[in-house]
């Protein structure tokens, strides 16, 4: 039977933004050494560009920021939805050597700019079981500046596992936590969209988390040229471990 035009639309709104056949591309990398971590490209169907580009919040301040539905259109609401969901998660666990990662509870934060305090070497807190990134954005200058460095060791941000991760649009990067997981890039100031979720050990992590997240947005929006000054000199291999 020939599709309507209103059951073409509805296939079309219903269509998946996140796919975990995509996962499965030839050229996604998965890598076990020196930790687990995932390299995907194209992981979001380009007819959607727009709609996520106009429903991406509008934060006032550089960094990442917990996950509220008000701040965000409903196609981000979606994308984030089917980014938490608990079969997208078992994906990205299995592929990452973790079972049961959907069992584990979520914290997705976002981020529409950056300043050069940002992206120093670290290997993410211990609460943390896995790290998803998602970048929307459209394009991306010719620079290194702002580009997810995977690095194999804490004090040198130019010693990289694999060749740095350009932010554009669809591009997906996972990893597991653990003491070696250096990662971080070079001082970037600017925009810079992408959604993170972290699948953390406990409900009480994803509080503290939570609530931590919600004093910086607080903090920044009123001490943002404090934060934007404290970061402008530091230095490219600048680091903390969690």
């Amino acid at each position: 039977m020939n599709a309507t035009p209103d059951s073409a639309n509805h296939l079309c709104a219903v269509e998946r933004l996140l796919d975990t056949a995509r996962l499965d591309h030839a050229d996604t990398q998965v890598h076990t050494q020196p930790f687990a971590f995932l390299i995907a490209h194209d992981q979001l169907p380009g007819s959607v560009r727009d709609e996520l580009a106009a429903d991406f919040p509008r934060y006032p301040s550089a960094g990442f920021f917990p996950h509220e539905e008000r701040d965000c259109g409903p196609s981000i609401n979606r994308l984030i939805d089917e980014l938490a969901a608990p079969s997208f998660a078992d994906a990205i666990g299995t592929r990452l050597g973790i079972s049961d990662l959907g069992g584990y509870p979520n914290l997705v934060t976002i981020c529409r700019a950056l300043n050069k305090r940002h992206g120093t070497i670290h290997t993410d807190s211990k609460s943390k079981v896995v790290t998803a990134l998602v970048y929307l954005n459209e394009s991306w200058p010719d620079i290194s500046e702002g580009c997810l460095r995977f690095l194999n060791r804490i004090d040198d941000i130019d010693d990289v596992v694999v060749p740095e991760i350009r932010p554009i649009y669809g591009n997906l990067v996972a990893f597991k936590r653990a003491d070696n997981s250096f990662h971080g890039h070079l001082p970037h100031e600017g925009e810079r969209r992408v959604i993170q979720i972290a699948w953390l050990t406990s409900e009480d992590d994803k509080l503290r988390k939570t609530q931590r997240g919600k004093f910086s947005r607080v903090f920044k929006k009123l001490f943002g040229v404090l934060d934007r000054k404290l970061g402008a000199g530091r230095n490219r291999n600048a680091a903390h471990r969690d």
